[in-house]
């Protein structure tokens, strides 16, 4: 793949952080839900946005079959009918994957810009098949939750890329 100018060569990603992180994701999803506070509509899906993430840095290792066992466990979590997140995360990963060439030739925060509607989508499938299962409309602030995980985009590019960084120090008979 031709790479961008100025853009950094990345070592390989570790099978054990990419699922670990993925754990730290879910297990900051379920959070709020075990402190007793509830999962508020506008918190943003921090499990959402690690699968978005990998599926655009590494959708070898994490796909679309992944997306949907961590759907089930949050519906299985959440009480949620069985299915909500599991259709939302697979279909989110599902273009994530689909876009991630193009979506890497640009800078993070453009980046943040294309992830959106990805985000509002995910949550617009959650929501109806929320209401179509007979459940209560959260609110408007489920509106916050997208803009939240696209403002977040850029903070997880960088905490997630930053065990792949090579050292800037350049050989003369290695100049990668």
């Amino acid at each position: 793949m031709i790479m961008r100018p100025g853009q950094q060569l990345l070592l390989p990603a570790s099978p054990v952080f990419i699922w670990g992180s993925l754990l730290v994701a879910l297990l900051l999803n379920m959070t709020p839900g075990m402190a007793g506070l509830g999962r508020a509509a506008w918190l943003p899906d921090f499990l959402a946005l690690s699968l978005v993430f990998w599926g655009v840095h590494q959708p070898q290792r994490v796909g679309v079959g992944a997306a949907f066992v961590f759907g089930l466990l949050m519906d299985v979590h959440q009480s949620a009918l069985l299915g909500q997140h599991a259709l939302a995360y697979t279909a989110l990963c599902y273009f994530a994957i689909t876009i991630h060439r193009r979506l890497l030739w640009f800078p993070v925060p453009s980046q943040a810009l294309q992830v959106l509607p990805l985000f509002v989508a995910a949550h617009a499938i959650e929501l109806a098949i929320r209401l179509m299962g007979g459940g209560l409309f959260p609110g408007w602030a489920i509106l916050l939750a997208p803009l939240l995980e696209a403002a977040l985009w850029p903070v997880v590019s960088i905490l997630l890329l930053l065990p792949q960084r090579r050292a800037p120090n350049p050989d003369k008979n290695r100049p990668l």
